[in-house]
């Protein structure tokens, strides 16, 4: 036999042990990643379905115990309605036998409620309502919780609990009593699974939602959107939709909790520039509960594109600021790449970071010169002589650019005062994205256009980018009309003034505050 012949068939074994060795692993792999493919759909079915609001995680940030079988769990399933933890093969067990809070339930008799205890998972550092020491010590699934009120107590002092009601708690205020609910929903002859669970509003719109203002007494609903600024125009649409539908006593007044990029509106209001969870949730609740009511003027943005004589302007609502030239070039370009790779931009540091980016690359390319000569500007029907301007800011409120209070710039200058609800835009002009960047350190000052009831911009010629309360886009020739649209009912948290107030908006404020008190 050939030698060479020979090495080749020598060689064949292990050419397949090799194969074997590579490819078994890959398929072994891809099996696993089809199969937890599988278990995650119909994991997020059965999520839909439950009554429990359960929400997976793949590492839970302190110890945990498996409120079925009490093992020690690292991932696995939670309700955020009642607190009720599961791992993966305990939580069909966990979902049929251990009841979520009701949101609606009659009370009993004497119109008591009694508290509705879980047990396991107590919050660190709670302590027992008995004897006052430390729950949730033992490394174990121990002690209770109540879902309503969050009193915590030992296994070992439940019976020598002397009051066994429930009172809701320190946040009684902010609660609705499912007894409550009950029995409104008994006398208006609604469906009983209408309001039985909580709302989820990836699955539906804000306007559902607010319609179980509806159930409540006129005035007494306050509502905290966690989020950033779009997020908050998106609950204000939904309830300029109850004004619509006549439902203007039950309005809801409205507060943030900042955890978009920019959050000028909540830094307006007092609720600072962002949250990263340094304020205890409880004491968030608490400032709502001591916040002042205050007015905000809302816009309506008509945009009617030239040639489009037959079709419907667009319009948008606006509750911070319009703005055509560098600052909207920034936004559309951020914009652009996130719906691109949104899981890049999942940090607000690096939104900043990159922001900065296309503002440093504008100031070399300056896309947006000669302004002027391409935009006609009127104010309240006047026309306005415009310098050799980049840009054009149109702000509702007195922060802008993610923390910077445009209008009074440096404060070096005299300028009248901007309020809330005083049916006035304050317009504003830049000379570039250096110009905006000098103004955000306070370098410099915007360009004081004026303030007024009605804004028109004619854009005679070429795109320019444009932006609605970080909303931007690219616009052809056009006519846009700023014009009032409504007002909505805010919460100002007048003890979170940053430390270059100079107190114009607690004095604002407080006159919004006298009007409402007034209405």
């Amino acid at each position: 036999m050939d030698p060479e012949e020979g090495d080749v068939r020598n060689e064949w074994p292990l050419l397949l042990w090799t194969s074997v060795a590579v490819m078994v692993p890959v398929l072994l792999t891809l099996w696993c990643s089809a199969q937890r493919s599988k278990w995650k759909s119909h994991r997020k079915e059965f999520f839909r379905q439950s009554k429990h609001g359960w929400h997976y995680t793949d590492l839970f940030s302190k110890p945990t115990y498996c409120c079925v079988c009490s093992q020690h769990i690292l991932h696995g399933a939670f309700c955020d309605c009642c607190g009720v933890c599961a791992d993966e093969q305990c939580l069909r067990r966990a979902d049929h036998s251990l009841a979520c809070k009701e949101i609606m339930a009659p009370c009993s008799p004497d119109g008591s409620m009694e508290h509705r205890w879980v047990r396991g998972n107590v919050p660190l550092a709670s302590y027992c309502a008995v004897c006052k020491q430390q729950c949730g010590t033992q490394p174990k699934l121990c002690d209770l919780r109540c879902v309503w009120c969050q009193t915590t107590v030992h296994d070992d002092c439940i019976d020598a609990l002397a009051d066994h009601l429930c009172n809701l708690g320190e946040f009684h205020h902010l609660i609705i009593p499912p007894h409550y609910l009950y029995h409104v929903n008994k006398l208006r002859r609604r469906h009983p699974e209408e309001y039985a669970k909580v709302f989820d509003l990836s699955r539906l719109t804000p306007s559902k939602a607010l319609q179980l203002c509806t159930l409540l007494p006129p005035g007494s609903v306050r509502v905290l959107v966690c989020g950033g600024d779009g997020t908050v125009g998106w609950v204000l649409d939904a309830i300029d939709s109850m004004k619509l539908k006549g439902q203007d006593p039950f309005i809801p007044r409205v507060t943030i909790l900042p955890l978009g990029t920019g959050n000028d509106l909540s830094n307006t209001l007092g609720w600072g520039a962002g949250y990263a969870g340094e304020i205890p949730v409880e004491q968030v609740l608490r400032n709502v509960l001591e916040a002042e009511v205050v007015r905000m003027d809302r816009w309506k943005v008509q945009v009617a594109s030239k040639g489009a004589y037959f079709r419907k302007p667009k319009v948008l609502s606006m509750n911070n600021y319009f703005s055509v030239g560098p600052d909207a070039l920034m936004a559309l370009s951020f914009h652009t790449h996130r719906e691109k790779t949104p899981s890049f931009f999942s940090s607000r540091i690096i939104n900043k970071a990159v922001y900065f980016l296309y503002g440093t690359k504008d100031c070399l390319v300056q896309e947006c010169k000669d302004l002027d000569k391409r935009i006609e500007l009127e104010l309240d029907g006047e026309r306005l002589d415009l310098p050799s301007l980049e840009g054009i800011i149109v702000c509702n409120i007195s922060y802008w650019g993610g923390g910077c209070r445009l209008w009074e710039g440096m404060g070096d200058e005299p300028c009248p005062p901007t309020r809330l609800d005083d049916g006035l835009l304050e317009v504003m002009g830049v000379f570039g994205s250096f110009h905006c960047a000098q103004i955000q350190v306070k370098l410099a000052n915007p360009v004081r256009l004026g303030q007024a009831h009605t804004v028109r911009l004619l854009l005679k010629s070429s795109k320019m980018p444009m932006q609605v309360d970080g909303e931007p886009w690219a616009q052809g020739p056009c006519t846009i009309t700023i014009t009032h649209k409504t007002q909505a009912l805010m919460l100002y948290h007048s003890a979170e003034q940053t430390d270059d107030d100079d107190g114009s908006s607690a004095s604002e404020t407080e006159s919004a505050t006298k009007e409402v008190e007034s209405h």
